[in-house]
């Protein structure tokens, strides 16, 4: 039996600001998914938030992209939205919901989607991640240094299983296209690509020698979407663990260096990605820094064993320090580059109003 898991996500309102998701919001949540798990549309779900986003992880047997699926995500975040944010007056209710009727799919409809479909082996552990107060192209680099570098994954060295490496799928944002990108052979093509975080993201990861998914990422861009600043992706990833794939271990290693991500207070700034547990999972200082959190699970016929929070663990505590350094340092740079970004990521936030308001002043110098 071929197992589909699905991780969608919405940021449908919070509490205070682009806080926190609210209880009453995880609570009805659940009660939906329970309702499809009880009538056989799920094998099982999880419920959880990354800051001010509503996670809905589930499993199910109707392979990706099914529009069932994804109309009990849409209506899960439409109902949320109406009986609690907005009844409530929760900030930026419905802020990722971009369109009003659902189409079929909620790709390009503002949520976020990771999924991979396949067939379960003898054990089957499974690493979720959710990210705010950043974009996509968060996962560039952990990705590439779980899947291609040696110095992050040692089984890309030890384990003969994993030495023909793995092909790494590339979205371009801008252009809606995709390329495949095998490593390590054409390891620096994928580097000149994924490097401009930006534009190229990586959207799926398989292994190479028998072409199974072992990573799933969203790629879903509010601005581009909107054709302006509606808050930040605050993107989701799967990845697959052990037996051919990455060990746990290393997939979390390449989260032990808070390395620096756009996003940040108004979607407009630099900041390095802290690796949070759960309950660290809201951001503060500028609106951020941002925040990622990580929930293991041993998958078994369908069902979600577990999870354990990931980054709920001491040996992440000097990578926070580190962290919150960075936050200082990049901080004390106010509204200058490099802690704001440049011109072409502030196109979609809110500086086109200040130079449309200047633009008659400007001047022949």
């Amino acid at each position: 039996m071929k197992v589909t898991v699905s991780l969608i996500k919405a940021d449908v309102g919070s509490l205070p600001g682009h806080h926190r998701v609210y209880k009453d919001q995880l609570e009805l949540a659940k009660k939906k998914l329970h309702e499809a798990k009880e009538t056989g549309l799920l094998i099982d779900y999880h419920v959880f938030n990354a800051g001010d986003d509503l996670e809905l992880l589930m499993t199910h047997t109707k392979g990706v992209n099914n529009p069932e699926i994804h109309k009990l995500a849409w209506d899960t975040f439409t109902e949320v939205t109406e009986k609690v944010s907005k009844a409530l007056k929760l900030y930026g209710a419905g802020q990722d919901l971009l369109v009003e009727a659902f189409s079929g799919n909620v790709r390009g409809m503002g949520p976020g989607v990771a999924e991979m479909e396949f067939e379960e082996r003898k054990s089957e552990p499974l690493l979720v991640f959710a990210a705010d107060k950043t974009e996509p192209g968060a996962w560039n680099l952990p990705l590439f240094r779980i899947f291609a570098d040696p110095f992050n994954t040692a089984g890309l060295t030890i384990d003969p299983t994993m030495h023909d490496g793995f092909d790494f799928v590339v979205h371009d944002v801008m252009e809606g296209k995709e390329v495949m990108v095998h490593c390590p052979a054409e390891m620096y093509d994928l580097l000149a690509l994924i490097g401009t975080v930006s534009r190229y993201v990586i959207s799926r990861v398989y292994r190479h020698r028998d072409g199974e998914i072992a990573a799933a990422a969203s790629v879903t861009r509010l601005s581009l979407i909107a054709g302006r600043y509606v808050g930040k992706d605050d993107p989701v990833l799967i990845v697959r663990a052990q037996h051919g794939f990455p060990a746990v271990g290393e997939i979390l290693e390449a989260f032990s260096f808070p390395y620096l991500v756009p996003g940040w207070m108004r979607g407009s700034h630099n900041g390095p990605l802290m690796p949070v547990p759960l309950k660290y999972s809201q951001c503060t200082r500028f609106d951020g820094p941002p925040r990622v959190v990580g929930l293991g699970f041993q998958l078994c016929n369908g069902r979600l064993i577990g999870p354990v929070d990931l980054f709920d663990d001491p040996a992440f505590d000097t990578v926070r320090i580190k962290a919150a350094e960075i936050a200082e340092y990049m901080r004390r740079h106010g509204p200058f580059m490099p802690h704001r970004l440049g011109p072409e990521e502030m196109e979609y936030t809110t500086l086109p109003a200040v130079l449309e308001k200047l633009k008659d002043r400007f001047k022949e110098a």
